[in-house]
């Protein structure tokens, strides 16, 4: 997401109007969280899975900048690998921190994600049929929430992902609900989009929008944008980053997001 799926939780400060860190608390679920279970840099995840018996290791930073506060991940690490034909597995483990102004610098392990990607649907090349995956993960309250860097409950988001390329276009995305069990929440969608152009054999470059609903009922839905790319030093290195904001809601979720990571092929 440049940046980190489920983020850490905002600091309660006295001087912090209730509205804000509710409207946080909802937007930060994605806004952190550009690496996990996505596709490197983007939140918006592709139906794609790792070619079996390969993996595809990610490590980067990612964080969220919004008024009077800082956080995300560094460093943040996702594998995946290819269990067998169309059927992926991963794990997202980082270091979040966290920074609210007046506040100590918080950091430590954050939030672990374990999760699935079965294609279910392979794309026609000559034809319009797109490729389709589910991708359920769960999210473990590893993070300590009291500090702002975890979620503090688990949690279970399932969402579908479909993807189509024409020349040197691609495009994918989808998305899927958060269950949320927890007592003061409650469950809620999170869905984006991305458009990826290869310029040539070394760099590829596109965008997406993004969508993440409310946790609480008193917060506002956000929706974000993101633009980014990859550059390959070889076949198997590449260079990944990717900048965004919000597009509402901004000063209380995404005044600017980043995520900068290097990506290898085994």
């Amino acid at each position: 997401m440049p940046h980190t799926t489920f983020a850490p939780r905002p600091l309660r400060r006295k001087r912090e109007c209730p509205h804000a860190v509710l409207a946080a608390l909802a937007a930060t679920t994605l806004l952190c969280c550009h690496g996990a279970f996505a596709n490197p840099p983007f939140v918006t995840d592709d139906a794609e899975p790792v070619e079996k018996g390969h993996f595809e290791i990610d490590a980067g930073a990612t964080g969220t900048i919004r008024q009077a506060e800082h956080s995300g991940s560094l460093p943040s690490l996702e594998v995946n690998y290819g269990v067998v034909d169309n059927l992926e597995a991963s794990v997202n483990l980082g270091m979040s921190f966290m920074h609210s102004d007046g506040e100590k610098f918080h950091y430590g392990f954050g939030d672990a994600e374990l999760g699935v990607k079965y294609r279910f649907i392979t794309e026609d090349e000559n034809g319009i049929r797109p490729q389709a995956a589910f991708a359920p993960s769960v999210t473990f309250a590893t993070g300590n929430d009291r500090l702002g860097l975890g979620d503090g409950h688990d949690h279970v988001y399932l969402p579908l992902w479909i993807q189509k390329s024409i020349g040197d276009w691609t495009t994918f995305g989808g998305g899927g609900y958060v269950v949320n069990r927890h007592a003061n929440e409650k469950g809620y969608w999170l869905a984006g989009w991305a458009v990826v152009r290869k310029v040539n054999e070394r760099l590829e470059l596109g965008g997406e929008v993004y969508y993440a609903g409310a946790a609480i009922s008193a917060a506002p839905s956000t929706v974000s944008f993101d633009l980014g790319g990859k550059y390959s030093f070889t076949e198997h290195d590449r260079l990944v980053i990717s900048f965004g904001r919000g597009i509402t809601h901004v000063n209380e979720t995404n005044q600017f997001s980043y995520y900068v990571g290097y990506q290898r092929d085994l």
